[in-house]
C-alpha cells in the first residue's frame, strides 16, 4: 500500500477515487467508467506534477525521510553483481549501519559502501536507523585501504540523519573515526563517486562522501544538522523546522548553485518512491558517468582533484 505525505492529500484523494472506480468496474462489467478513470488518472498525475514542480525545502525533506524510499540495499542489489559483504572492523565490532564490499559495477570491480536505515522495525533496530558507531566508520577506512591497494573504484551510498550520538559511541572515539575515514577517502589514489540518496546528516555523511564526485538525487537533502536540531538551537523550538529548513539551503538545487555537489539525478514523477527501478537505473548511469569522467586520472591527480574540490567550497560564495 502507498504511503502518503501530508501535503500529497489532493493527490492521495484522486488515486483513492480511481482504485474505487477501477473496483467497482470489476465488480459491474455492464457499467462503462473507462472514461471516468482515465480523466481521474490525468487529473491525479496532473496534481502530482504541479505539487514536485514546486516542493519547499521543508516539504523536500519529507520526501526524502519517506518509509518507501529505496534504501542502499536497494541500489546495491540493482546496480551492483557478485556482491560481497565484510564485516567488522578489526578493532571493536561489526556495524550494520554501515554495510560495505566488493562486487562488479556495469563489470567493473568496485568496493562500494552504503550507511542502511531499515525497512521495518527488526531491520532499522539491527541497522541502528543508519547511524554508525566508529566501528561502522573504522570498517569503511578498512575496506577504502583494501580498495586503494588493488585499485578499485570506491563507491558510496549516503543515507543518514547523522552519526550516532550515545556515550558509548563517544568513549569509542566517534569524532577520531568520522575525521579518519575523511582522511583516508581524501587519500585515496582510486576514483571515488558519493551519491546522497536520502538524508545527508552532518560528519555521519561527509565520512564516506569526501569523494571525486559528489551527487545528489533530486529530492534528497544535505546538511550540517538536521532542520529540527537546528531550529532547537537558533530559536529553541523543535517546530520551526521548516523555517530552518528553508535558511539551511539543504536541497540537491541549493547545493548545486553553490559549488557543494557536482551533480543531481533526477528521480520519478512523485520522487524515487513511486518508481524505484527507474530511480536506481538513473543513479547508475550518473554514478556510470562520473566514474567516466575520472577514469583518465591517475593517482596524484586524482587526489589534487579531491582537494581542491572541497577546497573550493565557500571560495564561490
Amino acid at each position: 500500500m502507498r504511503s502518503y505525505l501530508d501535503f500529497e492529500k489532493p493527490v492521495a484523494e484522486l488515486e483513492a477515487k480511481v482504485e474505487e472506480l477501477k473496483a467497482l468496474g470489476e465488480n459491474r462489467d455492464a457499467v462503462s467508467i473507462a472514461d471516468d478513470i482515465n480523466r481521474l488518472e490525468t487529473k491525479a498525475a496532473d496534481a502530482l506534477k504541479d505539487l514536485y514542480a514546486k516542493l519547499t525545502p521543508w516539504q523536500k525533506t519529507l520526501v526524502a525521510r519517506h518509509p518507501q524510499r529505496p534504501h542502499f540495499v536497494d541500489y546495491c542489489a540493482g546496480l551492483i553483481t557478485d556482491f560481497t559483504p565484510l564485516a567488522g572492523d578489526r578493532k571493536f565490532s561489526e556495524d550494520e549501519a554501515i554495510v560495505g564490499g566488493f562486487g562488479r559495477f556495469k563489470g567493473q570491480s568496485v568496493c562500494v559502501l552504503g550507511q542502511e536505515k531499515g525497512y521495518n522495525t527488526e531491520t532499522r533496530i539491527r541497522h541502528n536507523f543508519g547511524m554508525a558507531r566508529p566501528e561502522g566508520y573504522r570498517k569503511a577506512v578498512r575496506l577504502m585501504e583494501m580498495a586503494d591497494r588493488f585499485g578499485l573504484p570506491v563507491l558510496s551510498f549516503v543515507d543518514t540523519a547523522g552519526a550516532y550520538p550515545g556515550i558509548e559511541a563517544e568513549e569509542r572515539g566517534q569524532a577520531e573515526a568520522i575525521a579518519r575515514s575523511t582522511e583516508s577517502q581524501l587519500g585515496l589514489g582510486v576514483p571515488n563517486v558519493a551519491l546522497v540518496i536520502g538524508e545527508g546528516g552532518s560528519g555521519g555523511a561527509i565520512a564516506i562522501a569526501t569523494a571525486n564526485k559528489v551527487l545528489m538525487m533530486e529530492h534528497a537533502i544535505y546538511s550540517v544538522i538536521s532542520p529540527e536540531g537546528a531550529a532547537s538551537i537558533l530559536w529553541r523550538d523543535a517546530a520551526r523546522a521548516q523555517d530552518a529548513a528553508t535558511n539551511m539551503k539543504i536541497t540537491a538545487q541549493d547545493l548545486l548553485r553553490l559549488g557543494v555537489i557536482d551533480g543531481i539525478v533526477s528521480e520519478p514523477m512523485g520522487g524515487a518512491h513511486r518508481d524505484p527501478q527507474a530511480a536506481i537505473a538513473a543513479a547508475g548511469s550518473a554514478i556510470e558517468e562520473a566514474l567516466t569522467d575520472l577514469g583518465n586520472m591517475g593517482p596524484a591527480e586524482l587526489r589534487d582533484h579531491r582537494a581542491e574540490k572541497f577546497l573550493n567550497i565557500g571560495r564561490k560564495l
